[in-house]
């Protein structure tokens, strides 16, 4: 159970990620380095950015700014279907934007619609992993059998997913069959992806335990077991969105949220998915 901010999980590999970081999906490089220096600043410690959200520049910078040593921050980054054919390429231009001497974990953002490449890609990682300049290779919206070609094909499963997970879209087939193989299970969209304002039931849990709805929320992914990069560019809902251990849900009210899943998703089909 994550008990603190500054609470890590051991991925397979024997890398130690922080199990709450900051998500900057959509956030514009305007706004972005303000808010990685004010998560900084709340105790954050892992900042998740990719190519395709074309913020890695000011990612880079307010790292470099924020007066954390860069060894105590995770910092995470993704690699673009458009790039699979030369995985290399792809993670050494984020590192050049991030202007970081090494990223801790890369992972491949989609699974893509082409097997071959796909392989090729996660190859590729591996061998950046070996070299040094890459601490943790991973993946991102893979389902279960796009897991099982990686294992076939390389002989171990990635240590890392990162998948939409959130109360409408609890994914438990995939999500226990991650854990069942040591695959950590990051959650993006864990605030029903922006619809939570559409859930009564939150609201009301929110009254009851003098809380935010994204605080229960995120406080029912902490306690299913499941990593969280909430993102938003607002110093006050970063803060809240760390405070989340000076209460818990009860059983009965995990379960209500849990009887809340409707398999409703709202990002593209990882299986036809080609970055298009």
């Amino acid at each position: 159970m994550i008990t603190s901010l500054s609470d890590t999980v051991m991925l397979a590999g024997g890398i130690s990620i922080p199990a709450i970081g900051l998500g900057t999906y959509k956030s514009s490089p305007q706004d972005v380095g303000q808010a990685v220096i004010d998560a900084v600043e709340a105790g954050y410690r892992h900042i998740d950015t990719a190519k395709v959200y074309r913020n890695e520049e000011a990612v880079g910078a307010a790292i470099k700014a924020c007066g954390i040593p860069r060894e105590q921050l995770f910092l995470v980054t993704k690699l673009w279907l458009d790039e699979f054919d030369r995985p290399a390429t792809g993670f050494y231009a984020s590192m050049k934007r991030l202007d970081a001497e090494y990223i801790d974990l890369y992972m491949l953002h989609w699974p893509g619609t082409d097997e071959k490449r796909m392989l090729t890609a996660y190859e590729g990682l591996l061998n950046l992993r070996e070299k040094g300049d890459l601490r943790a290779a991973g993946v991102s919206n893979f389902e279960i059998p796009h897991l099982e070609k990686i294992k076939q094909e390389f002989g171990a499963y990635p240590c890392y997913n990162q998948i939409e997970l959130h109360p409408w879209f609890a994914r438990t087939e995939l999500c226990d069959f991650c854990r069942a193989n040591n695959i950590a299970v990051m959650s993006w969209g864990p605030m029903l992806h922006g619809h939570l304002s559409e859930e009564p039931l939150l609201d009301e849990l929110a009254a009851d335990y003098d809380r935010t709805p994204a605080q229960i929320v995120l406080r029912w992914h902490l306690q299913k077991g499941n990593l969280i990069i909430p993102k938003s560019t607002h110093r006050v809902r970063i803060i809240e969105n760390a405070q989340l251990f000076d209460f818990a849900l009860s059983d009965e009210d995990m379960a209500r949220i849990d009887a809340l899943d409707k398999n409703q998703g709202f990002g593209s089909d990882p299986f036809t998915y080609n970055g298009e």
